[in-house]
């Protein structure tokens, strides 16, 4: 399970994992995206908006790093990069229609069946996320539980 948040700083974020069931929505600015992993899934996304490639997105700062103790059990903490945050922030709906499609085609979400207009559906609610965590000065992060 995958739950994208937005938070003050890495701090904050890391402190939702004192809470059982990740981010709550009386406290975050929350989307749950079941299956879209903070690690490759967002890299590819990266990729696909900003037109680098995967091994440049991932490698960027903040890209699915995790910010808990990796020797956590059950749920991580892990941080969007600022890049990918700014991309879906300031994309049209349509370049996210475009995008969508082109995200729909990576393995990843081919092996899921996830169809160009799932992705865009998750496009849309992460874009709307990373503006609103833009306007009020925090960052994306990603709450994912094993």
């Amino acid at each position: 399970m995958c739950e994208y948040f937005s938070a003050s700083d890495d701090d904050a974020a890391v402190r939702v994992l004192d809470q059982p069931g990740g981010p709550h929505r009386s406290a975050f600015d929350v989307v749950p995206l079941k299956g879209f992993d903070p690690v490759v899934v967002m890299a590819r996304l990266e990729a696909v908006l900003t037109g680098c490639t995967y091994e440049e997105a991932s490698e960027r700062p903040r890209s699915g790093q995790v910010l808990s103790s990796p020797e956590a059990e059950s749920a991580f903490i892990l941080s969007v990069s600022d890049s990918l945050q700014e991309a879906l922030a300031s994309a049209s709906h349509t370049s996210l229609i475009d995008a969508a499609g082109r995200w729909a085609e990576t393995d990843e979400l081919r092996q899921f069946g996830v169809a160009p207009e799932t992705a865009l559906e998750a496009l849309v609610q992460l874009g709307g996320l990373a503006d609103r965590a833009r306007s009020a000065g925090f960052r994306l992060f990603c709450w994912w539980a094993l």
